[in-house]
């Protein structure tokens, strides 16, 4: 048999796997836009342009064949530094008429030295060059002087209430056990800030009624699953990097069980990975892959195999991971975009279904993956 002969029967035998859904060929990477400054988090404008933030503390507008605009106007004061800056992007799940969005960022403390994740509300302008009305809807307390651990995934739930990730802050692990902080906590509130009436620990003394669970170290990666609950991911130390899927007021655990170390080594309190009232993660990586971005896969675009994956990025070894789940547990991991080797910063569904990645670079990159 010829090499080409051999080849043409190849690609048809996985034409014919794929169709049928046991294989899917791997996606091409497409380059949409590059030139953009350590971006963190993209969302996606009615008409095909792309919204992104860059760490600094510069919001763009990305056109559809990838040219970045001028730096909006109208943005807080931004403690950029460290893993702190402006970080998530999350547009109003009825943008097309109210033009609102929200986005978090470290912001630092007025008078103080300390600084910590908030989540503002602001409406894009018409002609798309500023944000109009902002406004600071949740603050975390305490404020940290710390350069790190501000979590800051923003999820708008089914309901219209939004998820907030709350780093630990990384000095201050130990008060992500206690109630009576925001360190270390997933938080919801309505789009006015105020905590709903239903959020678990409403009505308890000495706990804040925004908390939703608690016990997390850094999430930097959420989103809702088709079913519509809320999954994330979250940092572990040297080891132990988790996916959860955040029940109200539940306890996951951190500092006191990891499947992580101290860096350098050595164990982390009493060493434990099980104790009785804290949850187990639905998955953890050892050795930690530094996860951030995270997202299902709804569409059809790629395939059978690959709808209803959930895709993460790896910061620290620079691929995406598709992830397989049956009945809510991880079956299988792939890694994609391994010869990039770029940080990858967030992970998205399009509206054209496709998924793309932001690169956390100097010169960081949008990326579609196109189905081959």
């Amino acid at each position: 048999m010829t090499a080409s002969v051999s080849r043409i029967l190849k690609l048809i035998l996985i034409g014919l796997l794929v169709h049928l859904g046991i294989a899917t060929a791997a996606p091409r990477p497409e380059v949409v836009a590059s030139g953009l400054q350590n971006p963190w988090s993209v969302a996606f404008l009615p008409d095909g342009r792309f919204l992104v933030t860059e760490k600094a503390g510069r919001m763009r507008i990305v056109s559809a064949d990838g040219k970045a605009g001028a730096p909006l106007a109208g943005l807080p004061e931004i403690a950029a530094g460290g893993q702190g800056g402006l970080l998530d992007v999350q547009l109003d799940s009825d943008f097309a008429r109210n033009r609102t969005l929200y986005f978090c960022y470290s912001e630092p403390e007025s008078g103080g030295s300390g600084n910590g994740t908030a989540l503002a509300r602001a409406r894009l302008s018409e002609d798309g060059s500023r944000l109009e009305g902002v406004g600071v809807i949740f603050s975390q307390r305490p404020k940290v002087a710390s350069r790190n651990h501000f979590g800051c995934r923003i999820v708008e739930a089914r309901d219209g209430t939004l998820f907030l990730t709350l780093g630990d802050r990384f000095s201050r692990k130990e008060d992500a056990q206690k109630l009576d902080n925001h360190l270390g906590k997933v938080v919801r509130i309505a789009k006015d800030g105020k905590a709903p009436p239903d959020n678990p620990f409403v009505g308890r003394a000495g706990a804040l009624p925004e908390i939703w669970s608690y016990g997390h170290r850094n999430g930097q990666g959420a989103t809702l699953s088709p079913d519509g609950r809320l999954w994330m991911h979250e940092h572990g130390p040297q080891g132990g990097d988790e996916i959860n899927v955040p029940q109200p007021g539940r306890n996951y655990g951190w500092p006191v069980i990891t499947y992580g170390e101290n860096y350098g080594g050595g164990r982390i309190g009493e060493g434990i990975t099980r104790r009785e009232g804290m949850e187990q993660p639905l998955h953890y990586w050892v050795p930690s892959i530094a996860p951030s971005g995270m997202a299902f896969l709804t569409s059809d675009r790629y395939g059978p195999a690959w709808k209803g994956n959930l895709f993460v990025g790896s910061l620290k070894f620079g691929y995406l991971d598709r992830i397989e789940l049956k009945d809510g547990k991880v079956v299988a991991e792939h890694k994609l975009l391994e010869d990039g080797r770029a940080r990858i910063r967030d992970v998205r569904q399009g509206p054209d279904g496709l998924i793309y990645v932001l690169t956390d670079e100097s010169d960081g990159k949008l990326i579609r993956l196109r189905p081959d």
